[in-house]
């Protein structure tokens, strides 16, 4: 299993394009002890300006501008992990969690 912590960027099989995508890791490690899944947000170059997108600072493994979209939450098989990449900017990955907590109404 590849191992990766909350905010990590990592490389996942989404089953949904013919290549893997890049997410990052939106979970406490392990959430349920009975499923072996992760919750992750999904990174696109569909930016849209909608106010679940999330931007950052390109990094350098990115080919282009990015925004993570907080809407495309999802739960993932940890099975379909297939690498690390790095970890996400701590102030982004902080916006991350609270239009999460906006977008389901905690806040």
């Amino acid at each position: 299993m590849t191992k990766f912590d909350r905010g990590d960027v990592v490389i996942v099989e989404l089953g949904m394009m013919p290549r893997p995508d890049r997410v990052s890791s939106f979970s406490v490690r392990q959430p349920d002890k009975e499923r072996n899944m992760s919750v992750v947000v999904p990174m696109t170059t569909e930016i849209r300006g909608g106010a679940c997108e999330v931007a950052f600072p390109k990094p350098a493994w990115l080919n282009q501008e990015s925004v993570v979209n907080v809407l495309g939450i999802a739960g993932v098989d940890n099975a379909k992990i297939i690498r690390r990449i790095a970890p996400f900017p701590k102030a982004a990955f902080s916006e991350i969690v609270a239009v999460a907590a906006r977008m389901i109404g905690l806040r």
